[in-house]
């Protein structure tokens, strides 16, 4: 190499000096600076500017949410855009923050989507008591309550989930935002819901899966919304409670009762997606068995026993016992567990009779007492005479016969 050209390249490493050094004078507090990061501490970044000087951005600068490391939130290669806060020609280098570039352009952004309602997604950042936060350029918060339509007793697990979001409520001023998860689900959930409504007919059968129990039902997830099936619908035999027949995840197969729109209820019947038990109850019951069954009601009329699930039967009062009864109540209670006589059985109709008495045995009936004899009979029904001792005085028959004439004579007469 000539001496001519070592002159060349010393002198234009020079002027590139000098260029570098022009730029970085020209940098001050407050400024926005490009570089990428080149290193990653515990609490720092380090950055290249291609200036003089190498960039430090502290770990309080790097987020606006508290990081426990720097790594959390950068990686080497990056490149980022960042505000000059101080100059140290001590140490020769500048001190940048990330944070305070990202929340200038987050704060416009957040208000032109919450003016929107723009749906976006935010990563969890952390955890933290009443809820999650999230790095959105300024911190934003999502309450426990707003995270999802359902509720949730531990978040633990949320640590850099992924959710989708809108803005809730913004406050730059005191540096507030509140996000909503809970908000574009339900919106998701009606949207999907009406259009779920629109195709189903009545009388069709699904399968679902039981979400919830109720003490009045069970609530069924039939594609992405719930419909009820109500306890009387659970089964065609008694339920004092849904849990007695269905479990929460369990698949069940149900059968449209009724649709409302308007309302957004959905009503449904898993006993009517099963054959029904009058349809089996013939092969089941015969004229003249004897059946084991349960009081489910009783009126003045008599008990309705029911001999199988669905299938009930009536006691007459003439047929709950051998003697006189007043009331059915003197003689069976509701739940109270009988046995009972099939005396007619029309699964047609739905209808069967049963007698309880005649699965009893009669009971004995007291003997007649012996009658007298005739003669004596009409014997008895003469006047009874004491007895007097006065001779004087005759009570026979013969003296206390007379005539009509001789008893009303007189008085006949005055008639005449």
């Amino acid at each position: 190499m000539s001496e001519e050209t070592n002159v060349q390249e010393t002198a234009a490493a020079e002027t590139i000096s000098q260029e570098a050094m022009d730029n970085f004078v020209s940098v001050k507090k407050g400024d926005t600076v490009k570089g990428t990061i080149v290193k990653i501490e515990d609490n720092q970044v380090f950055v290249s500017l291609g200036y003089k000087y190498d960039g430090v951005i502290p770990l309080r600068e790097l987020s606006s949410i508290q990081l426990d490391n720097a790594a959390e939130a950068a990686e080497v290669g990056q490149e980022v855009e960042l505000k000059v806060v101080s100059i140290d020609d001590e140490k020769e280098k500048l001190v940048l923050s990330k944070r305070q570039i990202d929340g200038e352009r987050a704060w416009d952004e957040l208000q032109s989507r919450f003016d929107n309602g723009v749906v976006f997604e935010v990563t969890v950042a952390d955890v933290v008591k009443g809820g999650l936060v999230a790095d959105i350029g300024v911190r934003g918060f999502i309450p426990a309550s707003m995270v999802e339509r359902h509720f949730v007793e531990d978040f633990s697990d949320y640590k850099g989930r992924t959710l989708r979001v809108k803005v809730k409520e913004i406050d730059r001023e005191n540096n507030k935002v509140i996000l909503s998860q809970k908000e574009v689900l339900d919106a998701e959930f009606e949207q999907n819901k009406q259009k779920i409504m629109s195709e189903l007919q009545v009388g069709q059968e699904l399968e679902g899966t039981v979400q919830r129990l109720t003490p009045f039902g069970a609530f069924v997830d039939i594609g992405g919304i719930d419909g009820l099936v109500h306890v009387s619908e659970l089964s065609w035999q008694h339920v004092a409670h849904p849990k007695d027949i269905v479990s929460e995840g369990q698949s069940v197969r149900v059968k449209v009762l009724k649709v409302d729109p308007a309302l957004g209820k959905i009503s449904l019947s898993m006993k009517a997606a099963e054959p029904g038990p009058w349809e089996t109850a013939g092969d089941k019951f015969n004229t003249g068995d004897i059946v084991t069954g349960t009081v489910r009601r009783i009126v003045t009329f008599g008990a309705f026993v029911e001999i199988a699930p669905g299938v009930e039967g009536l006691v007459h009062i003439s047929q709950l016992a051998h003697r006189h009864v007043a009331t059915p109540h003197e003689v069976v209670t509701e739940g109270q567990e009988v046995k009972a006589k099939v005396l007619d059985f029309n699964p047609a109709e739905k209808r069967v009779s049963l007698s309880i008495k005649e699965t009893e045995e009669a009971p004995e009936q007291a003997p007649r007492a012996e009658r007298a004899p005739r003669g004596d009979r009409d014997r008895d029904r003469g006047p009874k005479i004491e007895k007097i001792d006065n001779p004087n005085v005759s009570l026979s028959n013969e003296g206390m016969s007379f005539t009509l004439a001789e008893r009303f004579g007189d008085k006949l007469s005055k008639l005449k």
